[in-house]
């Protein structure tokens, strides 16, 4: 009863309350400024606001403060890179290389910020189910700049010769194959994007059977 009360007594920001609600927001614009990228370089501008959406993802899931803060530096210094970047003109393959990993790090870090908060919960709730979409989500724009920085990094085209590669076309994929979608209209050509592709579907179905026991599992109806 005391552990209860002592939980029941902590103080919670009115947005943390809905917070998953936001992070979602924010993840549907990120998802968009991804799509409309029809070349494979990653743009600054939407880089920066990726990792304000990983920075508020951190938030949400109440990570550890100093984890918090790591996060919210990054974005600053993302920020001052970016006006730097844009003032100064530069361009460049090692530039693109720098954003998508960078892109591709902040999309590792926050599903998994996401996971750790929903399974320290005893019960679950909309919240829960909220944050494993998020989650998933994010899970599909990792894979995507993971596609990405191969590309970016090998010479040959990641579709083949005959598929205009690009960022868009790399998140098609992903989520056709984190799905097991597969239309068939992208089949990657090298090894090492096939093993990707084999590992992200794994990825997507084991994510949803653990997602799909934890909510059964724990869900506990809202009194009225």
């Amino acid at each position: 009863m005391v552990m209860d009360a002592r939980v029941h007594a902590q103080p919670h920001h009115p947005i943390l309350e809905s917070g998953y609600w936001l992070v979602l927001g924010l993840l549907g614009v990120s998802y968009l400024l991804c799509a409309t990228q029809t070349s494979l370089n990653p743009n600054p501008i939407a880089l920066l606001y990726q990792l304000f959406t990983v920075a508020a993802t951190l938030w949400v899931a109440e990570v550890k403060t100093s984890a918090r803060r790591a996060g919210w530096l990054a974005l600053a210094v993302t920020g001052l890179a970016t006006v730097v970047v844009h003032l100064a003109g530069l361009e460049g393959r090692l530039l693109d290389i720098v954003l998508s990993a960078t892109s591709m790090v902040a999309y590792l870090v926050a599903p998994m910020a996401i996971v750790a908060h929903e399974f320290r919960k005893v019960t679950v709730d909309v919240q829960t189910l909220l944050g494993a979409i998020a989650a998933y989500v994010m899970v599909g724009m990792f894979f995507t700049f993971v596609y990405n920085l191969i590309s970016l990094t090998t010479p040959t085209p990641l579709f083949g010769e005959a598929s205009h590669d690009s960022l868009t076309s790399q998140l098609f994929f992903s989520f056709t194959t984190l799905t097991t979608t597969g239309y068939g209209n992208l089949v990657p050509d090298a090894p090492l994007v096939q093993t990707v592709a084999i590992s992200e579907a794994i990825t997507g179905q084991l994510f949803l059977v653990i997602a799909v026991a934890k909510f059964v599992s724990g869900w506990q109806p809202q009194p009225r």
